[in-house]
């Protein structure tokens, strides 16, 4: 049943909404425009805030369902983790989009939300906090995907399924490698710019 549910997280997460959606409506493909991410953040310059918004609650239950499906399956917790991981690699390299998907944040978020409602809020209000203060989605990710393994140490002790955390937060940490160089040069784009790069501070 494990292995079933994997596939079919994995299956579920190649599902690329940005893609989807900004081919439905004409917009300009994510992965050629904008920042060149398949993501809720990409979507908001090149296609509005509906379209982020729908992208952004498509990628979330891309992590959740899996995972609630596996609970209901009676797996564990540390299967479900490992049901979400496998949802968030098929965000990051999806099947159906030649293995060119977004940076899984989303995604996360979900698989998070699904393991514990208040490892995922936590985790969800460290982004909010870091993007309202900096206005950087990839920083606010960042400091989330590293804060993340931390809150589940915090709130139920070192568990087995605290690895599968930390293997998510470590590929969202090398799926935003692009976004930490341009960071430190100061060219990342800020939340809500259309195409224009963050200018740099001196």
């Amino acid at each position: 049943m494990f292995w079933l549910l994997a596939l079919l997280a994995y299956l579920l997460g190649s599902l690329s909404f940005a893609i989807v959606l900004s081919r439905l409506s004409g917009s300009p493909d994510p992965r050629s425009s904008g920042s060149g991410n398949a993501g809720a953040t990409n979507m908001l310059r090149l296609a509005g805030r509906r379209l982020a918004i729908l992208t952004l609650l498509g990628d979330l239950c891309k992590g959740l369902v899996p995972v609630l499906l596996a609970r209901l399956a009676g797996l564990g917790l540390q299967e479900q983790a490992w049901v979400g991981v496998c949802a968030v690699l098929g965000h990051l390299l999806p099947l159906y989009f030649r293995f060119k998907g977004g940076k899984g944040v989303a995604t996360a978020l979900g698989v998070l939300l699904a393991l514990n409602p208040w490892l995922g809020l936590a985790t969800l209000v460290t982004w909010g906090v870091v993007a309202f203060a900096f206005r950087y989605s990839s920083l606010a990710a960042l400091i989330a995907a590293l804060f993340a393994p931390f809150y589940y140490g915090l709130l139920f002790g070192v568990e087995p399924q605290l690895f599968a955390v930390l293997v998510m937060s470590g590929l969202l940490i090398w799926r935003h490698a692009t976004n930490i160089a341009s960071l430190m040069a100061g060219k990342e784009r800020r939340i809500g710019s259309k195409n224009k790069p963050a200018a740099k501070h001196k």
